[in-house]
């Protein structure tokens, strides 16, 4: 028991065989001063942190990880006929493997945000800065992951296209077709190259725009040691 309610108890009349009203004015006092140090700051506050930082590097990294497959698998199927624009369609892997990046400054920013209990064992770290740090570990994770997807999907299906149509044109030139056949013949490429890095580009945006309301939210602070 604490010290102040053992001096209150052994304080009180025991004739009468209850404490006397000092102790009652001291038990509300503790409890309400308990509340007040502990309702905005639980114990399980810091557990929404922790669990915004595995959100932020897991889900992140899940996203980067297909992304980077989905492109390999495209890569890989392309350089078979067309080895030559291998290292020119390399830029979707890159792209995928940043999303990890974001998941990891969002999990170091939010990890030095989390207060370590005070001198009394009382967390300082509020339910508050929980929820936003989980929020900002979510809006990371979710949106990188969205953003793989978006990117391995657009980048398997875009390498394979620009392999397709650079082989059709070496096959054309082989046959002796020296005019346009229908631009085939001129090709390289290079349109839907463009048009696969744009793809790109903009599925990428996706985890950034999720990094950044990450870093906003990263910025609310409130502890209960400043109360």
């Amino acid at each position: 028991a604490d010290p102040l309610l053992r001096s209150a108890w052994f304080s009180s009349d025991r004739t009468r065989g209850f404490p006397t009203s000092n102790l009652w004015a001291t038990m509300t006092n503790y409890v309400e001063a308990d509340l007040n140090s502990s309702y905005a700051c639980t114990i399980w506050a810091p557990a929404l942190g922790f669990i915004g930082i595995a959100c932020a590097v897991v889900f992140a990294n899940l996203g980067g990880a297909y992304g980077t497959m989905r492109a390999g698998q495209g890569m890989m199927a392309m350089g078979i006929r067309s080895p030559e624009l291998l290292m020119k369609n390399i830029i979707p892997v890159v792209m995928a493997g940043v999303l990890g990046i974001y998941g990891l400054i969002v999990a170091v920013i939010l990890n030095g945000k989390i207060n370590i209990p005070d001198a009394n064992r009382y967390a300082t770290y509020s339910q508050y800065n929980g929820f936003a740090h989980l929020a900002a570990g979510l809006c990371t994770g979710l949106s990188s992951l969205a953003s793989g997807l978006a990117i391995g999907i657009a980048a398997d299906a875009g390498t394979r296209a620009v392999g397709a149509q650079s082989a059709m044109a070496a096959s054309w030139k082989k046959m002796g077709f020296t005019g346009d056949a229908g631009g085939q013949a001129s090709s390289q490429g290079d349109a839907l190259f463009v048009g696969t890095v744009l793809i790109q580009v903009f599925a990428g945006n996706l985890g950034l725009y999720g990094l950044i309301i990450s870093l906003i939210l990263s910025q609310t602070e409130y502890s209960c040691g400043a109360v």
